[in-house]
């Protein structure tokens, strides 16, 4: 009996992890095509997040870098009296710069955790990040605009062509115009005292904090005051949609049941130790820390459990920076003997809105899912 040929085939060669430069090699990619990449819970450990630690989420192609971002164009059109077009040279010099560390998170994070699963990106719980950004307040300039009455909402456009390369399509979300008044959100052209990496939306982008951050649009050309809901890419449907009424998971969902995101839910996650990590033998007291988050609102307090939730022990909860801030926290907590444990925490929002134990408000999509973070750990 002839022995078989050995194949000639050759073993399809590993993808490459895209070139991410500037950022941690630490960074988990999710997605290559448009690039998306989180960042892990004990990376998030930096009370202001370094640049280079910050998760990306593109939604198209990055557009060229510009020689001269001074020159770069911002137009501020439709329901206003005065519209504006402008460099961002002129930007800087009109307006009052200011600095302040806000969170952005993207609107899928923590889909990975949903059953069944959901479509899209499967986000664990770092798609989120607070760094230091400085621009000039959306308000600032919207004043110099001056709205009209008829002003409803806004539409957002960046330079970033969509993956089929046609420009201006992909994404361009917007917010209520009470939204776009928020005394938080900037035109941001800096991040932690330096110009915008091009990842991050170099030249200018927005930063509207406390909402899904595909409103915070990167490589920002035009922001368009409208006098209706925005029908631009990415809204409608079941784009950064949740349903109104529960739906069973998995089962068909009624678009006309769904309405837009808006602020984000509550969360918290322990920064140190790491998940798995080993804790020398005879430790008896551990020093836990870690960051909570809840949207437009604040958080009122974090819990932490050794034991599937039977009790529970308060973290110290350190005040917000500023408005739209994550809030650190540190905790302390007696283990009773070496072996393995499952260490819980949980955020409770200003509301009284806690985090569920396990993802609820299943969607086709997977937004808004914030169920508790939990770490293991072994002493000994």
């Amino acid at each position: 009996m002839r022995k078989p040929k050995p194949s000639r085939k050759r073993p399809r060669p590993k993808a490459r992890r895209p070139v991410l430069t500037g950022k941690s090699a630490r960074l988990v990619v999710i997605g290559a095509t448009p690039l998306v990449a989180e960042t892990p819970e004990s990376l998030l450990d930096d009370d202001t997040t370094p640049t280079g630690k910050l998760f990306i989420r593109n939604n198209g192609k990055m557009p060229a870098r510009t020689r001269q971002p001074d020159r770069w164009m911002l137009t501020i059109d439709g329901e206003v009296h005065e519209p504006l077009t402008i460099s961002l040279g002129d930007l800087k010099a009109r307006f009052k710069p200011v600095t302040r560390r806000l969170l952005i998170e993207c609107g899928g994070n923590g889909r990975a955790f949903q059953s069944p699963p959901a479509e899209g990106v499967p986000w664990t719980n770092g798609g989120a990040g607070c760094p230091e950004w400085t621009g000039v307040r959306v308000a600032d300039v919207l004043k110099a605009a001056r709205l009209k009455p008829t002003a409803v909402f806004s539409g957002h456009y960046g330079a970033d062509p969509s993956l089929d390369g046609t420009v201006g399509a992909a994404m361009s979300r917007g917010v209520p115009i009470a939204k776009l008044l928020d005394d938080s959100n900037l035109i941001a052209f800096a991040i932690n005292g330096e110009p915008l990496p091009l990842l991050h939306g170099f030249p200018v982008r927005l930063v509207i904090p406390g909402w899904p951050s595909s409103v915070s649009t990167k490589w920002l050309t035009r922001i368009w005051i409208r006098d209706r809901y925005h029908d631009g890419a990415g809204m409608g449907g079941f784009s950064y949609r949740v349903p109104v009424k529960p739906m069973a998971p998995g089962a068909r969902p009624d678009p006309k049941n769904f309405v837009d995101l808006e602020s984000m839910p509550v969360r918290s996650i322990i920064t140190s130790p790491a998940n798995d990590a080993r804790i020398a033998a005879g430790t008896r007291v551990l020093a836990l820390r870690g960051a909570a988050w809840a949207g437009d609102e604040t958080v009122a307090r974090v819990d932490l459990s050794i034991d599937g939730g039977a009790t529970w022990h308060k973290a110290d909860l350190a005040a917000p920076k500023n408005r739209h801030d994550w809030q650190r926290w540190t905790a302390s907590l007696t283990i009773p003997s070496d072996g393995y444990y499952e260490i819980l925490v949980r955020a409770t929002d200003a509301r009284g809105v806690a985090q569920p134990f396990a993802a609820s408000h299943w969607n086709p999509q997977g937004y808004g899912v914030n169920p508790m973070h939990r770490i293991a750990v072994t002493v000994g």
